[in-house]
């Protein structure tokens, strides 16, 4: 074997490179610089550019946030206008595309999976090598805008429905909305929606997040990277919680079960879903904004989880003291966007929708940086012979 004939003592030092020792999971070390965003867990804050995430989800439109992730300002009246009209021609998938869909639609997959092998089949329409900021800020435009009417499409197939055509006159989240369900939202569910996707557009160097850069720093394609974050947003720990904690709600009940159900949850080393978060230690913020949103929506699914949420919390505080485990953004969201008219099934893909904006504006600037992430590892395996 080649591997005998190294000086098997040179083998830890071999490297040019000095190594350090990071955590396990990288937590806590910083990976890359961005001016895109950052979340402050200790604080219970966290912001887009210079302004308060939260605030611009109670006061601006998905369209206005999106633009300042993506050009590091928000915009004035005429950028604005200008954008929505850009966003409104692409939000038409290519006619190339539609047999494509047809053909994943009918797949036995997860709606995440067959969005990946729709945008894989994208990747081949775009030029990669040596392209400019510019060329690959209007892919990335073009891939966000098409995101939602491609997982609109895939759904509605899937149920046997016609595809429903993007109507420029919506705002994005109204547009994404329609395309799903076929009926045009009213005004307050179409901004439920808009204000959960604004909320979850970015939210620092999550999982899913840091995937896309890896893929970006090779200098792959704006949908290689966005596919490489969705294979992340796929696993159970990241994007599956908004339909989890839904049916744990189902599960419960009454409010009057919560206590009991949460004991028996713990006691069988299961989470509970919609409550702790890696990062904050204080309140989740896209929590309470939810629960606003919930509240405007009302109904009895909505009372009913205001009331589980309580109850849940005082047991959460009694089994775990001294370890706060605030509801998280989870927790409402699967609420809000069944109250909205979204189906369980809809609930990641409708996190993508968002997301999607945030990868990409992450993949934008990490290929500008034109550095490639490839950290070291530790062999740990059996001696060499």
């Amino acid at each position: 074997m080649l591997i005998a004939s190294i000086d098997r003592r040179r083998i830890d030092t071999m490297s040019t490179t000095p190594t350090i020792d990071v955590p396990a999971g990288l937590n806590g070390v910083i990976a890359a610089e961005t001016a895109i965003g950052a979340v402050h867990g200790d604080e219970g804050f966290f912001h887009y550019g210079a302004y308060d995430a939260a605030e611009l989800a109670r006061t601006r439109t998905f369209e206005e946030v999106w633009f300042l992730v993506r050009s590091g300002h928000l915009p004035d009246a005429d950028e604005l206008a200008e954008f929505r009209s850009a966003v409104a021609t692409h939000r038409h998938v290519p006619p190339e595309l539609l047999d494509t869909i047809r053909v994943v639609a009918a797949a036995g997959a997860s709606s995440l999976s067959k969005l990946r092998a729709v945008l894989s089949a994208t990747a081949g329409f775009d030029p990669v090598i040596d392209i400019d900021v510019a060329t690959r800020r209007e892919q990335a435009l073009r891939l966000v805008a098409m995101v939602p009417s491609v997982l609109a499409a895939l759904h509605r197939l899937e149920h046997g429905q016609p595809i429903v055509e993007p109507d420029p006159g919506l705002g994005h989240a109204a547009a994404y909305l329609h395309e799903v369900t076929g009926a045009v939202p009213t005004p307050v569910a179409a901004r439920a929606v808009e204000q959960y996707l604004i909320l979850t557009l970015d939210h620092g160097f999550n999982a899913s997040t840091f995937t896309a850069r890896v893929a970006a720093s090779t200098g792959a394609s704006v949908a290689d990277s966005v596919c490489s974050a969705l294979g992340s947003l796929a696993g159970p720990l990241h994007g599956g919680a908004p339909s989890r904690a839904l049916d744990a709600l189902d599960a419960i009940g009454s409010p009057a079960n919560a206590a009991g159900w949460v004991r028996a949850e713990m006691e069988a080393g299961r989470k509970i879903m919609g409550f702790g978060h890696a990062v904050y230690r204080a309140p989740d913020p896209r929590s309470a904004l939810l629960r606003e949103v919930a509240e405007r929506l009302g109904g009895e699914l909505v009372e009913r989880a205001i009331a589980i949420e309580a109850e849940i919390l005082v047991t959460l505080a009694e089994l775990k003291p001294g370890r706060p485990l605030p509801s998280n953004v989870e927790f409402y969201a699967g609420v809000v966007m069944q109250s909205a008219g979204l189906p369980p099934a809809m609930f990641t893909p409708t996190f993508a929708v968002s997301r999607t904006a945030g990868w990409c504006a992450h993949i934008v600037e990490q290929a500008a940086a034109d550095k490639l992430i490839r950290p070291s590892s530790r062999y740990v395996g059996p001696p060499v012979q």
